[in-house]
């Protein structure tokens, strides 16, 4: 984490988590204007990006692939706006936000409804030991990792090793474990945003199939996808694997704590940070998620209170989130693969 002097002081010794839902409520109210300009300066570049790819591809693969892996980082930034749809964070018109949502998600190979459910589980039960596996990365105990047998842990340990997690997992989260709903017994309406997103995919590759046939499909969409959803699959990695994140049992388990103090607040230059839709101030959307992700830099302005050291990562420290695999209740930290072995 990074060491941070000054005169703030940290989160722990500050007020509860709960009372600051009253002050960032304030904070909570979407702009039309601004909302619509984000669309805008999201979906264009990731359209331009696209076009420019498909006439380069014409005339060399390469530098269209390189272009069509550019525009993943706009897919990232849209699929924040679908994020925050999902929030009711974006627009006062319900009808619009989530129709925002259902076509943002064709793109971003995301079915609005079925993942707006399963992330409202991941937000009510963010660092709930007793409540993990939807919406979020497995993650075990030292006392569960020690009675697994040889199999279920050599299992674990390809589930976490980053070739698996950042190279393979992404790919097939988005492209193939998204064209079913998180449960084969789900309810009408989350098989019906499925398959719809499903035919808009289809839909989409078929256009880019008219214009460059399939190395079309191949060259510009896939590789943008790869992109995006390796990008996305990290941010939320780090937003809470964490050394020093926040997991508790149900006696001990407060939603508005481990909202505060699980999530990290990833330290970005100013460019990454406007491309990730402002979501490394992840500590702050998941005290209060209603707030529109442009206005998240507004509450650490008028809040530097919340700037608390213990969460703050920085890119090179984020790093080395992917050594962090096995949460120790003990040392209320999470240990590499090395530290347990050594306990």
């Amino acid at each position: 984490m990074t060491d941070v002097t000054g005169d703030v002081p940290p989160l722990g010794q500050g007020k509860p988590a709960r009372d600051w839902i009253r002050d960032l409520a304030k904070y909570r109210t979407p702009s039309t204007a601004r909302s619509l300009t984000e669309i805008a300066l999201t979906l264009g570049p990731l359209l331009a990006l696209w076009a420019l790819s498909l006439i380069l591809l014409q005339l060399h693969a390469l530098p269209a692939v390189l272009i069509s892996m550019l525009s993943g980082v706009f897919l990232v930034r849209l699929f924040i706006i679908q994020h925050d749809c999902g929030h009711g964070a974006f627009l006062a018109n319900r009808k619009a936000q989530d129709w925002i949502g259902r076509l943002a998600g064709v793109l971003t190979c995301t079915p609005y409804a079925d993942w707006k459910h399963t992330h409202s589980i991941h937000h009510a039960h963010a660092g709930h030991l007793d409540k993990r596996g939807i919406g979020d990365v497995h993650t075990m105990t030292l006392e569960e990792y020690r009675g697994a047998g040889r199999f279920k842990r050599l299992k674990y340990r390809i589930y976490r090793h980053p070739l698996f997690l950042f190279g393979c997992a992404p790919l097939i989260l988005f492209v193939l474990q998204y064209r079913l709903p998180y449960s084969l017994k789900a309810h009408k309406k989350f098989w019906v945003s499925t398959m719809g997103t499903n035919i808009g995919i289809a839909a989409l590759l078929g256009v880019f199939y008219l214009l460059a046939g399939f190395q079309g499909i191949a060259l510009i969409w896939l590789p943008s996808i790869a992109v995006g959803s390796t990008i996305g699959v990290w941010l939320f990695y780090v937003q809470h694997q964490f050394e020093e994140t926040h997991w508790d049992h149900e006696a001990e388990w407060d939603m508005h704590e481990a909202a505060l103090h699980g999530s990290s607040h990833y330290v970005m230059p100013a460019a990454l940070q406007w491309l990730s839709g402002n979501i490394g101030i992840h500590h702050v959307h998941h005290l209060f998620s209603r707030i529109p992700f442009y206005r998240l830099p507004e509450v650490l302005r008028d809040h530097p209170e919340l700037d608390d050291p213990k969460i703050r990562l920085t890119i090179r420290e984020s790093f080395a989130c992917a050594r962090h695999h096995i949460w120790d209740q003990g040392s209320r930290k999470l240990l590499t693969f090395k530290q347990a072995r050594l306990l």
